[in-house]
């Protein structure tokens, strides 16, 4: 008997982990950005502040700092990182935010304060010399201060949001910022807000209901993400009913595991390119902590699709995959198709002697697909 929508894919997996999410970086300085900006215009900190996520949820966050200079020249909020039951090593750390007016038309622009980092080396999102705020918190602050601009009287603003992090320099020894050359600090980061709470176990054991779930809904084609983004994307593309959806997150070898016991016509996989470098590469677990990017693997990829010696060597000292992907979309080299179809290869490995078809997509941080090698 087919089970009521909603009780497959991401959501239900969370819930079947019995994990308690938390909140990214990114979304505790929206929330400390947007109360420092309201009590600059107000007068007065909003507390607890309230902010809109992504995908519409509604989290309200206690000020565990709040500061409004005389004369209003600046405001400063402070929220402290709840990462829920997530190993995360930003929990418990405390973001500011300080917001300062700038002159009409400015717009909101951003700065690094102490314990957040500065991009140094190309390769990641954001150009050389910027703080290491990312897109999607860089946008959700700008559409955040714009409603309380609107709310203060029409408009839209126009503020100075300078991101800390107390200990953030330290706090970043135990993260990859050094090696990729972000500097002084932590990253904020966040595409949904919310950070989705991983015990190897309880998230492996997730995976299979939710292959159970799908069979026994009768769905044929499933479709393993690494995330939100490659959510959409998949369903975008082939139009999957929720159920078909797999949150695989890092663990592509439970995946691939439990599908080659428990077989369905085809299996999708998802992901971001540089996640799926690492399947390429024959890691089965794509956690940073476990599996890294291998540079001269990419560099041997893009030869063999056309890639010229000397920009092979450029790929092979790439800071990133992100990076060695762009020198290749430059040369019209295709190493996100040669990525994805390495990927499907070392999945049909796992899969062997099953009869799922398996197919690979490669995306980047937008959604847009990079890379694809079809079902085979």
């Amino acid at each position: 008997m087919a089970r009521p929508a909603g009780s497959g894919g991401r959501d239900a997996q969370l819930k079947h982990t019995g994990l308690r999410p938390g909140w990214t970086t990114g979304a505790c300085a929206t929330a400390a950005a947007t109360a420092a900006y309201t009590a600059l215009l107000f007068g007065e900190f909003p507390d607890p502040v309230t902010i809109t996520l992504p995908r519409g949820q509604r989290p309200a966050f206690a000020l565990a700092f709040e500061d409004l200079a005389a004369g209003g020249t600046a405001a400063t909020a402070g929220v402290v990182k709840d990462a829920g039951d997530d190993p995360d090593v930003t929990h418990g750390a405390l973001i500011r935010a300080t917001v300062r007016p700038l002159a009409p038309g400015a717009g909101v622009v951003f700065r690094a304060g102490p314990g957040v980092g500065t991009v140094t080396r190309p390769g990641l999102p954001l150009d050389v010399g910027e703080p290491a705020v990312n897109p999607v918190p860089r946008r959700l602050m700008t559409e955040h201060l714009d409603a309380v601009a609107a709310a203060h009287g029409g408009g839209t603003a126009d503020a100075e949001i300078t991101v800390s992090v107390d200990e953030g320099e330290e706090i970043a020894r135990s993260t990859w910022n050094p090696r990729l050359g972000i500097l002084g600090g932590l990253s904020i980061l966040g595409t949904t807000g919310v950070v989705v709470p991983y015990s190897c176990s309880a998230w492996i054991d997730s995976i299979r209901r939710g292959v159970d779930v799908a069979r026994a809904a009768g769905r044929t084609h499933l479709a393993g993400c690494t995330g939100s983004t490659s959510e959409k994307t998949v369903t975008a593309l082939y139009g999957l009913p929720q159920d078909a959806l797999l949150d695989m997150g890092d663990f592509a070898g439970a995946v691939l595991k439990y599908v080659r016991r428990h077989p369905v016509d085809r299996l999708t996989l998802c992901g971001g390119f540089a996640k799926l470098s690492k399947l390429a590469a024959g890691h089965l677990d794509l956690h940073s902590a476990r599996s890294q990017v291998d540079k001269s693997l990419l560099a041997g990829l893009a030869r063999a699709a056309g890639a010229s010696p000397a920009l092979a060597a450029r790929v092979a000292a790439a800071n990133t995959g992100l990076e060695a992907l762009r020198l290749c979309q430059a040369a019209d080299v295709p190493l996100g198709d040669a990525v994805a179809a390495r990927a499907r290869d070392e999945a049909l490995g796992v899969l062997r002697g099953s009869r799922v078809r398996a197919d690979v997509v490669c995306i980047d941080r937008a959604g847009t697909v990079v890379g694809r090698a079809e079902p085979a």
